[in-house]
């Protein structure tokens, strides 16, 4: 799959006392980024759990914080997939100061497919994964 956008404004909620982006928040913005690029797709991740018996966990990230955000900032979380394997998928996120396209921050998250009641790695489901790939 190409790159996938997902836009996000600042709240206060999202800032230290100086109206700045507090650093855990840009790891809120890379979930979301996750979450609504597998919305796109047609994945609930609700329904995965439900109906399919999976989850997704995050099991690495790394992060480098170049620029800040400030609130009220309109932002872009991009989100693609690096690699793919048996049982997770490494993304590559980026999130921009929409306005002036500024980078402002870039992350690689790797995720793994868990059963939801073992909480044991699992492939990913074939439809799924002919998706991401």
């Amino acid at each position: 799959m190409s790159v996938f956008e997902w836009p996000v404004r600042v709240y206060w909620e999202d800032t230290d006392a100086g109206g700045v982006v507090y650093h855990t928040s840009y790891i809120r913005y890379f979930e979301r980024g996750r979450t609504e690029w597998l919305r796109h797709l047609g994945y609930s991740q609700a329904r995965l759990a439900e109906e399919s018996r999976l989850l997704f966990t995050v099991v690495d990230l790394h992060t480098g914080f170049i620029r800040p955000a400030r609130l009220d900032d309109l932002l872009t979380i991009r989100t693609r997939v690096l690699e793919l394997g048996a049982a997770t998928v490494t993304f590559g996120q980026e999130i921009l100061r929409t306005t002036a396209d500024e980078l402002l921050v870039q992350g690689q998250v790797r995720v793994a497919c868990l059963d939801a009641a073992s909480f044991k790695p699992r492939r990913l489901p074939a439809s799924l994964r002919e998706e991401l790939t």
